[in-house]
């Protein structure tokens, strides 16, 4: 009897290594560096000029990306790989003055316009939260608060505060909001080239016609708790609201199971990014995306051509975000006008990043979230790559990608990234910076690196069991809701 169990063990052992060997061979045959190489380069080519939402550049990379589909035989949704996404783009105003106590202030961004002159008193708050407003008459004025809230006040979270931030202020009647920042130099300039630009929304987003005018100023002088803040001046011209269209790039391809393809795995990364900023050093100012997300998209390509060669049990959903940029945009315009019924997509695996400083691992934020995990450790393993979860889980990675959306509806949903085990100076050297160019890339790791996803693609794809949420996972009760559990 030992002998017979012996047996079936070692016959369940070498069939599960064939099989692991002829989908790493799979993988193996379609995922080369060079084809990587050519479709990074293209992307962050100069040419696309940093592929900004509303420029004609972005349309390029979606046509790019379309005609890439169409040669892999990747099929359309509808007859079409386009799905266009309605957006709003305030446009930068032509001028924008303000002088506190007679000092004017040159470092600031306009966050949200609107033409207007001001030259009364203003009101002061703390963070600018709901309950500080119970007491005060902002009715016509200007409120004047700090970045960020009393529990968080990193920039990330002063990013994350603006929407509600705007919010209340005009919901009292506000006219402007001025937020009072205090960062280091080379994370202002990095915010400046971010959120200085025109600003794009969704084009029924609630709060499009707010009518007021939101503001950063870096002033490390200024104590709004002793309110040494008296006269405020402030005078914005020439803003502007158009509307424009932009694409998320969809392709699809059926599962190989005649049960198992009624259910769906995407592939998700965003095609976008930030356009043409501050010239640097060496005088450029195209802020190519190489890293972020050039490499992103070309993993999911990695995967689509893949798949389209060798099908996965279940059926494949290939999608390219535009807007993430500009506030994942794109991604929540897909979630809420899904191609694809939301119950019937079984995982979201999403490519993100802002680049590498451990060439030796792949870092899934999220990844001991679902039953996945024990997929993406193979498949890492497999390329000498050692899978790793999120390394600073203090920035909220998680909340700040595309696949949050999906998880917001129940969808198990990590973020794919190279190896990344700090936000430390290599990261920022390239990120969301011009020298982030296709030639500082490594190749031969980045072919490992593709190579684990596509494999961990397979693998996810092919197990019989759906992968979840583990249990206690915030988005566990979503998934339950999604699902009917």
């Amino acid at each position: 009897m030992k002998k017979i169990t012996l047996l079936l063990l070692l016959l369940s052992s070498f069939s599960f290594y064939a099989q692991s060997t002829s989908e790493i061979n799979i993988v193996n045959e379609t995922v080369k560096k060079n084809t990587i190489k050519k479709q990074i380069f293209y992307l962050a080519s100069d040419d696309l000029k940093g592929r900004e939402t509303g420029s004609p550049e972005i349309d390029t990379a979606a046509h790019y990306i379309a005609k890439t589909f169409k040669n892999l035989g990747v099929k359309p949704i509808n007859g079409s790989y386009y799905q266009n996404v309605p957006l709003t783009k305030n446009k930068k105003a032509k001028s924008v003055k303000l002088v506190f106590n007679e000092q004017p202030q040159k470092e600031l961004i306009l966050l949200k316009g609107k033409d207007m002159s001001y030259n009364k008193g203003v009101v002061i708050l703390d963070y600018g939260l709901e309950s500080e407003y119970s007491t005060k008459d902002v009715k016509g004025k200007v409120v004047i608060c700090k970045t960020g809230t009393p529990e968080k006040s990193d920039f990330r979270s002063a990013y994350t505060a603006i929407a509600q931030k705007q919010h209340l202020a005009a919901k009292y009647g506000a006219i402007a909001l001025i937020e009072i920042a205090n960062y280091q130099n080379k994370v202002w300039q990095l915010l400046k080239n971010n959120l200085g630009k025109e600003k794009v929304q969704l084009a029924k987003a609630k709060d499009n016609n707010t009518p007021i005018a939101h503001l950063w100023v870096l002033n490390k002088d200024i104590d709004l708790q002793n309110n040494n803040l008296k006269q405020v001046n402030l005078e914005v011209n020439g803003a502007q609201t158009e509307k424009i269209t932009s694409k998320n790039v969809v392709g699809i391809l059926e599962g190989s199971d005649p049960i198992l393809k009624n259910e769906f795995v995407i592939y998700s990364a965003h095609y976008d990014h930030i356009g043409i900023g501050k010239p640097n050093q060496e005088n450029d100012s195209i802020y190519n995306g190489a890293r972020d997300n050039a490499v992103g998209v070309v993993t999911v390509l990695s995967a689509a051509e893949n798949l389209a060669k060798y099908p996965t049990k279940r059926s494949a959903l290939f999608i390219l975000f535009t807007a993430e940029e500009k506030g994942l945009i794109g991604s929540k315009y897909y979630t809420q006008n899904p191609l694809v019924p939301m119950n019937k997509v079984v995982f979201c695996f999403n490519s993100d990043g802002g680049g590498y400083n451990d060439k030796t691992k792949t870092t899934i934020i999220g990844l001991k979230r679902t039953t996945a995990q024990k997929h993406i450790e193979q498949a890492s393993k497999a390329f000498g790559l050692e899978a790793i979860g999120d390394p600073v889980p203090e920035q909220n990675l998680f909340d700040r990608s595309d696949n949050v959306h999906f998880a917001k509806a129940g969808i198990p949903a990590p973020t794919y990234s190279p190896g990344m085990t700090a936000f430390d100076e290599e990261i920022l050297k390239y990120y969301h910076q011009a020298a982030d160019n296709p030639e500082t890339l490594d190749y031969d790791y980045l072919e490992l690196f593709f190579k684990s996803y596509v494999l961990s693609a397979r693998l996810i794809a092919n197990d019989p069991e759906k992968p979840f949420w583990l249990k206690g996972d915030k988005y566990y009760e979503a998934g339950e809701k999604l699902y009917n559990k």
